[in-house]
């Protein structure tokens, strides 16, 4: 596929992100994380049933693509957990903003610690305005808003995804995307399980249709579509190049939760977007 067509795909990819955020939000209102949880995998699993049936490519697992797969499924999970709280103790919209604004920063450190990259001037200086970003979102000047409120769960999931995003992109030498997805899903679906045994599962059937349409948006249009369309594309573009495509999130995700839950814009999270963006176009900038 043209790289132009993967373009037109990650735009739809964000969007659905994007109204993922305030679906969570609805979830964190009627049930505990673990519940919650284990039926967002567990959902996203079996949607992704039909998608391999009309793929016809044989799934194969091996010692290459096993370390990949364990690697994301774990940071699948530890991202899940720590959205999950930020959302229940903040708001979708902040939380939208925030981890996909300081998620691509996170993951051009990542790549540039790992693999030991000499950086660009204009890198460094997208870098500098990106922590300056982080500052303003994360309301790092009161310590007392960022240790009692939901940012320390936000710089997690920036921190785990920028680890997912790289690991996706190396995996695609050794597995389908869509193969990828879909294994990832199964195993948390069957150590989310273990974990909630005890817990109530099955009360999720005693919810209302807004449950389950924030649920089933979640899993299958939140994450079964828009991350195999991500992985894909991290595997043709790149993980920096593609996670640079996050910062149309924070518009989608402030926009639905402005409409649906009636959310306040924040002004230090539209301001921090804002410059976040201005960074990601600097670290992605290339002398000619």
């Amino acid at each position: 596929m043209k790289n132009s067509y993967f373009t037109y795909l990650l735009i739809l990819a964000m969007f659905l992100w994007g109204g993922g955020w305030t679906a969570l939000k609805i979830l964190t209102v009627e049930l505990p994380m673990e519940t919650i949880v284990f039926w967002r995998f567990f959902i996203m699993s079996i949607s992704f049933l039909p998608i391999l049936y009309f793929l016809k490519v044989p799934l194969e697992l091996n010692k290459s693509n096993l370390k990949y797969i364990l690697g994301s499924s774990i940071l699948n999970i530890a991202f899940m957990v720590s959205s999950f709280f930020g959302i229940k103790y903040g708001q979708a919209g902040s939380g939208g903003v925030i981890i996909t604004t300081l998620s691509p920063v996170m993951t051009f450190l990542l790549v540039a610690f790992i693999f030991k990259r000499r950086l660009q001037n204009l890198q460094y200086f997208g870098l500098s305005i990106g922590v300056i970003a982080g500052v303003i979102m994360l309301q790092l000047n009161d310590l007392s808003l960022f240790l009692n409120g939901s940012n320390g769960y936000f710089l997690a999931c920036a921190i785990i995804w920028a680890g997912v995003t790289l690991l996706s992109q190396h995996s695609q030498k050794h597995i389908h995307p869509i193969h990828y997805s879909f294994v990832i899903s199964l195993i948390a679906t069957v150590m989310t399980f273990i974990y909630s045994f005890d817990s109530d599962l099955l009360i999720v059937f005693e919810q209302d249709l807004k449950f389950w349409i924030a649920l089933i948006y979640l899993a299958v249009f939140g994450q079964t579509i828009a991350t195999t369309i991500f992985f894909m594309a991290s595997g043709k573009l790149g993980s920096e190049k593609t996670s640079s495509f996050m910062f149309l999130v924070p518009l989608f995700a402030l926009l639905s939760a402005y409409l649906i839950l009636d959310e306040a814009i924040e002004l230090h999270i539209l301001v921090g977007g804002s410059i976040s963006i201005i960074s990601v176009y600097f670290i992605n900038k290339r002398k000619k």
